[in-house]
């Protein structure tokens, strides 16, 4: 049984500031503060590890910890589970879901977030600030939904899923109720939340990834009825513009574009080039 771990930071529980998940070098709008970031980080790591535990006592003889937030290289090596692999740095192929392939057999979401624009969803937004919603047709998604896809190309299921109240119900909305939810907090807002303890996060996510891990074979990948229309709101004209330089990207509006997805592989790798051109309008 092979198991990868896609690992944010946001939905961590004790996270609640823009300040605690960017890392110093990265911070341009956001004031640094290296002290919340340090044990921030921490926090993170604690939660990825406790999944690595409970996928390892559900009978996972490897187990790869792919590092999903911002930068990619957040989590220290040498404090991460021996048993694992960890795959960092942020020009990766597949980016959030590196590592997978037809030979990985669950996939576990730690630390994630509800999408951008939710009410009560901490630190809410969808791969960067600047995106204002994704639909698959008519259905808004977060980083859930995308990463969900790539991992139904390959016949990957979603096993499990934790972080927040809101993105553990919006994923759970998407890819079914047997995906197993491990709330750490509820929002109070974007910025505010009430948390379990890190030890006793760290307990919760351990049992349900073991949980999630033990009955992997019965939960379906995600695969959305294709060819897929997917539709990217931008939060300005120019980069919807920039966006619309992708060969097979269109414009949909004032400050959206559009594609078709043929399959989850090509959904996530348009996506990918959006989001990098776009990028251009924010420099």
């Amino acid at each position: 049984m092979k198991v990868l771990i896609s690992a944010d930071m946001e939905g961590t529980a004790g996270i609640v500031a823009w300040e605690q998940v960017i890392p110093p070098e990265l911070a341009v709008w956001s004031r640094p503060a290296p002290s919340e970031y340090e044990w921030a980080r921490r926090l993170m790591l604690a939660e990825v590890n406790a999944a690595v535990r409970g996928a390892r006592a559900a009978g996972a003889t490897e187990i790869i910890v792919n590092e999903a937030h911002d930068g990619m290289r957040n989590l220290r090596p040498d404090e991460l589970d021996p048993d694992a692999w960890l795959i960092s740095g942020s020009r990766k192929p597949l980016s959030m879901m590196a590592g997978l392939d037809e030979s990985v057999d669950a996939v576990i979401f730690t630390g994630y977030h509800a999408r951008a624009g939710t009410p009560n969803g901490v630190l809410a937004h969808t791969w960067t600030t600047w995106v204002r919603d994704v639909q698959f047709g008519d259905v808004s998604v977060g980083e859930y939904g995308l990463n969900a896809a790539v991992a139904g190309h390959f016949g990957v299921p979603v096993v499990m899923v934790a972080g927040d109240e809101q993105a553990v119900r919006q994923t759970q909305e998407l890819l079914g109720e047997a995906v197993v939810g491990v709330i750490v907090k509820y929002g109070l807002g974007m910025t505010a939340a009430r948390h379990l303890h890190p030890a006793r996060a760290c307990a919760a996510i351990e049992q349900g990834a073991r949980l999630a891990v033990s009955r992997a074979r019965e939960i379906p990948p995600y695969r959305p009825a294709y060819p897929l229309p997917v539709t990217v709101t931008l939060d300005n004209a120019e980069a919807a513009d920039l966006a619309c330089n992708v060969p097979g990207v269109e414009r949909a509006g004032d400050t959206s574009v559009r594609y078709l997805a043929e399959d989850g592989l090509k959904l996530y790798r348009r996506w990918q080039a959006v989001m990098q051109a776009a990028a251009g309008a924010t420099r």
